[in-house]
């Protein structure tokens, strides 16, 4: 297996990764942009694209669409759009019911803080079971159905409130692997969707003849068509092509400002995007270990890579610290899907990556290769990047202290106030609701 000589990621990464003739992966070379990209006037240009869409839109109370979940970059985009860019957005939100206590609170704490309102689809969760039933046999993905929803249903939204903008934040597949530059400006399509979020499925891929899953079942899945889209005039922008992204110093933004709350995760040192989520971090990610080699810490090793907060030797002993640790949160998942484990695992194997993984005559699995083998391949001084900050990732107080996270949490109150979750009482986002925000506010240094 190759592996790019300045990060982590092997060239089997399922988005596609590509290697110059320095063995510098393309999603190293597109980051470099962040250094040297006149920012102050891509910020100018989303301005543009702000002014533009708004003056269009046929719905006359919203701005825009923010979706938006309990974690990730939610608050940094919410913060941008409503405090810097002074539009009045709609949140909207795919119920994934893998929800943490967590997660609920500081979705709840998002609407509050910035005083918005929340539309949230919520499906049944033996829909949700059934459908999670079949991507498991199918594809070996527990996840499906969360990417699907977070990627269509926002999309849904706009057409039938006819409001064209879409706001999300980075987009994944340039900051990973540099699939496009920023300077492309690529936007949310069907296409990408599918090909990228979705790995090639789509929602009418799930019914078949051995399918617990009907053409009922997949409405909500299923993303408007051309038609729909062209009359509202719907475009989905991603912040990430006009801020220069830093997702570690964008969290720890809204930390200060906002009480965002992180938390520690079981296979990842990165304590702040995957909290609202039972399994993102946890058996979703180990998953994608026992297909491809590799796992979320990777990604965010890689992350801090190239924004020099961490040498490629730090990030190799956090993918050996972290990778190979088994999900604790397996038998809850196993649980609600009404799965048994060597059911579950059987399906999940027929997806091994078989350049490697290897299966023995003793029925054991050995990973062929892996980045810690690569850690003195010939021309990575060539390429290194010098390290000139450290990577410290901050664990913020809970909202409840003395709550057990050990069930998901179909439903959540939508609001924070003192007689709910210990919530502002106490917390810095009391006293800065009404402070006037300028450009300056978000601008990360680099």
């Amino acid at each position: 297996m190759k592996y790019c000589k300045r990060c982590l990621y092997p060239s089997n990464h399922p988005y596609g990764l590509l290697l110059d003739n320095k063995g510098v992966c393309m999603g190293c070379r597109v980051h470099e942009e962040k250094d040297y990209l006149d920012w102050e006037s891509r910020f100018k240009l989303l301005k543009r694209i702000i002014e533009i869409n708004t003056k269009t839109k046929g719905n006359k109370e919203f701005d825009c669409i923010i979706p938006v979940t309990g974690g990730g970059d939610s608050y940094f985009i919410v913060h941008t759009v409503k405090k810097v860019l002074g539009l009045n957005p709609l949140l909207v939100n795919y119920n994934s019911h893998y929800n943490t206590k967590r997660g609920i609170r500081n979705l709840a704490n998002l609407a509050t803080v910035f005083d918005c309102d929340v539309l949230t689809s919520t499906l049944n969760p033996h829909l949700l079971r059934r459908i999670t039933r079949q991507t498991i046999k199918d594809y070996g993905s527990i996840y499906w159905q969360v990417l699907a929803g977070y990627t269509t249903f926002p999309v849904q939204i706009a057409v039938k409130f006819r409001i064209p903008l879409i706001v999300w934040g980075v987009h994944p597949w340039s900051e990973q692997t540099g699939m496009f530059s920023h300077l492309d400006e690529v936007e949310m399509t069907e296409r990408c969707r599918k090909e990228h979020a979705l790995m090639g499925i789509s929602a009418e891929n799930l019914v078949n003849v051995n399918s617990e899953v009907s053409e009922r079942d997949i409405h909500t899945f299923k993303y408007p068509d051309d038609v729909a889209i062209e009359s509202v005039g719907v475009r989905g922008i991603y912040l990430s092509n006009y801020i220069r992204w830093d997702a570690k110093k964008q969290h720890e933004i809204m930390i200060k400002l906002y009480g965002y709350e992180s938390a520690r995760q079981e296979r990842t040192f990165n304590t702040y995007e995957d909290v609202h989520c039972f399994h993102s971090a946890g058996l979703h990610d180990y998953l994608k270990f026992l297909k491809y080699g590799y796992s979320k810490v990777t990604d965010h090793a890689t992350r801090e890579i190239r924004l020099k907060r961490m040498t490629r030797e730090e990030g190799i002993k956090k993918v050996k610290e972290y990778t190979y640790r088994e999900p604790k949160d397996l038998d809850v998942f196993l649980e609600w899907i009404d799965m048994s484990k060597e059911e579950f695992f059987t399906y999940i194997n027929l997806r091994r990556y078989p350049k490697i993984w290897e299966h023995s005559s003793s029925n054991k699995w050995k990973l062929l290769d892996s980045v810690e083998n690569h850690i003195n391949d010939q021309g990575v001084e060539d390429v290194r990047l010098e390290k000139n900050s450290e990577c410290e990732y901050i664990i913020s107080q809970s909202g409840e202290p003395n709550s057990k996270n050990k069930d998901y949490l179909l439903m959540g109150r939508g609001y924070i106030d003192k007689y709910n979750y210990g919530a502002i009482e106490d917390q810095p986002t009391g006293s800065m609701t009404n402070r006037t925000w300028k450009e300056e506010d978000l601008r990360i240094k680099k």
